[in-house]
């Protein structure tokens, strides 16, 4: 008897069959295939490259790539005090694959006239913390703080910031109005191009992070006067703390990442899981630490709670406009 014919149907009838199965599981199929991630993350900075935001956001890309097992693409969006970066992370599809380095100005912005509210955030953990620095041109006049201050008095200085509405501007708000100096705001794309600035002598002074400041001081390049932080710092043991220059003052830079509003829980976690293992890894502790910034850790929840705390501290100092 020809077998063949009777074969060949058995054939037929099992592709069929197997064509028939891949339709009907195509979405389990799709589900199952959809573990995050399965593709490139971009990581939004809101800050010119070389800052501390910058830089920060770098290392920690490193360490996810490994982790992760995807690339971690930094994306650099300066301007409008970072509002230009955090407008655009909320703007977003909240799947994971835009993430974003967050500053310690979404808890100021939202008091300045800026669209900027924390509500419209995941935050998935902190990750540092750079001390605010204020420092002045390795040639100027100005030896100490109260040198500065006392100058200021008569005549009104230039002092560089990250940006109209940061951090570093209100550190240098706050010294001017405790002091009665009289200091001209002169605002830059990120704190690296403010700490440039007075290394080139375009401004009488600029209040940066440790991150931007230890680097240039240890070269040589830049004279800090204080450190506005509650203890001297590591990189900058031979530089004051604002308080012990005679003026009780503390700003500091902390960052962290954050994404869209709602991002799915599976992918939430996986990400959440990911920054503390990259944020606590030894190699991350010790490039922050290299940069001049401290390495500061907290999770999810912590963070979250932080934020909005900063959020209405901010709130009583600047007053909503």
């Amino acid at each position: 008897m020809n077998r063949t014919p009777r074969i060949a149907a058995t054939a037929a009838l099992a592709a069929s069959a197997l064509t028939l199965a891949a339709c009907s599981s195509g979405g389990d199929a799709g589900a199952d295939s959809g573990a995050f991630p399965e593709e490139d993350i971009t990581l939004i900075v809101q800050a010119a490259a070389g800052g501390g935001s910058d830089l920060s956001s770098r290392a920690l890309a490193t360490e996810l790539e490994e982790i992760l097992g995807v690339s971690i693409v930094v994306e650099n969006r300066p301007g409008a005090s970072g509002s230009t970066a955090m407008q655009y992370v909320a703007d977003q599809e909240p799947d994971g694959y835009t993430i974003g380095f967050v500053p310690v100005e979404i808890a100021m912005l939202g008091h300045q006239n800026f669209d900027v509210d924390p509500a419209n955030y995941d935050f998935l953990g902190q990750i540092m913390l750079a001390p605010g620095v204020i420092s002045v041109p390795t040639d100027s006049p100005h030896e100490t703080l109260d040198d500065l201050v006392t100058a200021a008095q008569s005549e009104p200085l230039s002092v560089a910031n990250s940006g109209a509405g940061s951090i570093w501007e209100a550190a240098a708000l706050g010294l001017a109005d405790s002091s009665g100096a009289q200091l001209t705001s002169v605002p830059f794309d990120g704190g690296a191009e403010a700490v440039t600035a007075v290394i080139g002598g375009q401004v009488d002074a600029a209040v940066g992070g440790t991150g931007e400041t230890s680097a240039a001081y240890a070269d040589g390049q830049l004279r800090p006067l204080a450190v506005f932080h509650d203890e001297r710092h590591p990189a900058l043991e031979d530089v004051p703390t604002a308080a012990e220059a005679g003026y009780d003052l503390e700003f500091g830079g902390w960052g962290g990442i954050y994404a869209p509003l709602d991002l799915p829980n599976e992918v939430r976690a996986t990400l959440e899981s990911a920054i503390e293992e990259a944020a606590t890894s030894e190699s991350f502790v010790s490039t922050i630490e290299n940069t001049g910034a401290i390495a500061v850790y907290k999770n999810a929840d912590e963070f979250t709670e932080f934020v909005n705390a900063e959020y209405e501290r901010f709130g009583g100092l600047l007053g909503d406009s």
